[in-house]
C-alpha cells in the first residue's frame, strides 16, 4: 500500500481496485461499496487527524458504547458525474450543518467542516471512477458518526468515530409506491430525536413498516404521535400532497427531518409558480380530497429516491387509489432535480457544488 499525505489527511491507497467485479447495470442500493473510507477518530477531547484507506472491516470491542446506547448519527448525500466527467454535490452545507446539529442531540462532539469537505473531495477524486455519469447514476455518500469507547455506563462516551463510505446507485424506486397512513406506532414524539438522523429513528421504524408490508403496503406515511391525526413523514421521506394545483406539505418541527430535497422542492414550486403551503395537513383532508376528486397527487421527497410517487394509500380499512395525472408535479420535479444535479440545467441558487 502506497503511504501519503494529502490536504492534511492521511491516504492509503488500495493495492488493486474491485470496480471490475461490479455490474453497474444491476445494483441493489447500498449494497456495493467503492475502494476507500474516510475515518477520524475522536479522543482526548478533539477529532484526531483524518485517514481515508482502504474498504475493510473494523474490530470494536463489545462494550463499545454504541451497542449499548446507541450514539449514533448519519447522513444520506450524492455525488453526481456529468458527461464531461466533472464531479459535483448537491447542496452538501445542508448535509454538514444537519449531521452536526443531529450530533449535538445525541451529545456528540461536533465535526471541523474543514475535515468535512477536504474528506468528502478527498475521497470522490480517489474514488471517481466509481461515479458514473447519466441522469440514473449517483454515488451514495454515507457520513456517520459512532460512539466507540470501550465503556458500558449510561452517559455520553467520551471517543467516536466518524467515516464516510460510499455506495454507486441507480434510481431507487421505479414505481410508485402504495402507502399506509399509520394509526397506531409513531416515527417520534414531541421532545424527542425526530429531527436529527439518528440510527435508532430507522431501526424503530422496521417493524412497523414490515406490518405494513404484509398487507400489501411498501411504506407509512407517519401520523403525529399525540392524536395520529396530522400527516408528517413518509417512511424514510418527507411528504407532499397535491390538492388541484396546490402543494402541501407539513412543517418542520421536532418530530421532522429538515429534509433537504424537501427544502429544495419548496424553492422550486416558488421558482416555477405553483402555490405551496408549509401546514399541518389532516387525515381527514386528505381523505376527502381522495373522495371528491381533488387529491391529484402524494410524492415523497429524499436523498435516496429523490422524488417518489405514492399510487395509494389506505386508513382505517378505506383503500384509495390515487389516479395518474398527465402533468404530474412529482415528475417535474424530480426532471428539474436531477437536471440541476447533473449540470444539465442553470443552478440559479448556487446548490451545486464542484468536487476540484
Amino acid at each position: 500500500m502506497n503511504t501519503t499525505t494529502s490536504y492534511e489527511i492521511d491516504l492509503v491507497k488500495a493495492n488493486t481496485s474491485k470496480i471490475n467485479s461490479v455490474d453497474f447495470e444491476n445494483l441493489t442500493f447500498g449494497r456495493v461499496f467503492t475502494d476507500h473510507m474516510f475515518v477520524c477518530d475522536f479522543k482526548d477531547g478533539r477529532w484526531q487527524k483524518p485517514q481515508i484507506m482502504p474498504y475493510q472491516a473494523m474490530t470494536f470491542e463489545p462494550s463499545a458504547r454504541v451497542f449499548h446506547y446507541g450514539q449514533a448519527v448519519f447522513e444520506g448525500m450524492k455525488a453526481y458525474k456529468d458527461d464531461n466527467g466533472k464531479v459535483f454535490l448537491f447542496r452538501p452545507e445542508q448535509n454538514f450543518e444537519r449531521i452536526n446539529k443531529s450530533a449535538a442531540r445525541m451529545a456528540i462532539p461536533e465535526f471541523p467542516k474543514e475535515y468535512f469537505f477536504k474528506g468528502l473531495e478527498t475521497l470522490l477524486n480517489l474514488d471517481t471512477e466509481w461515479i458514473k455519469p447519466g441522469l440514473d447514476n449517483s454515488l451514495y455518500l454515507r457520513p456517520f458518526v459512532i460512539a466507540t469507547e470501550p465503556a458500558i455506563s449510561a452517559s455520553p462516551a467520551e471517543e467516536y468515530r466518524f467515516m464516510i463510505i460510499c455506495s454507486p446507485a441507480k434510481a431507487y424506486y421505479n414505481e410508485p409506491v402504495r402507502v399506509l397512513f399509520a394509526e397506531k406506532f409513531s416515527r417520534s414524539a414531541d421532545g424527542g430525536v425526530g429531527f436529527a438522523k439518528a440510527a435508532g429513528n430507522y431501526g424503530a421504524q422496521f417493524y412497523p413498516t414490515s406490518l405494513a408490508q404484509k398487507k400489501g403496503f411498501q411504506q407509512i406515511i407517519w401520523t403525529d404521535a399525540s392524536t395520529h391525526d396530522y400527516l408528517e413523514e413518509a417512511g424514510t421521506m418527507n411528504i407532499f400532497f397535491r390538492i388541484g394545483d396546490t402543494l402541501i406539505t407539513a412543517p418542520n418541527n421536532d418530530r421532522i427531518l429538515d429534509g433537504v430535497t424537501r427544502k429544495s422542492v419548496i424553492q422550486l414550486a416558488k421558482d416555477l409558480n405553483i402555490d405551496c403551503e408549509v401546514r399541518r395537513v389532516s387525515v381527514k383532508e386528505i381523505k376527502d380530497a381522495a373522495m371528491d376528486g381533488s387529491l391529484k397527487e402524494i410524492f415523497g421527497a429524499g436523498t435516496a429516491a429523490v422524488i417518489s410517487p405514492v399510487s395509494a394509500f389506505e386508513h382505517a380499512g378505506d383503500v384509495f387509489e390515487i389516479p395518474v395525472t398527465n402533468d404530474s408535479y412529482a415528475t417535474l420535479f424530480k426532471s428539474t432535480l436531477l437536471n440541476i444535479q447533473h449540470n444539465l440545467a442553470d443552478d440559479k441558487h448556487g446548490w451545486r457544488y464542484e468536487v476540484k
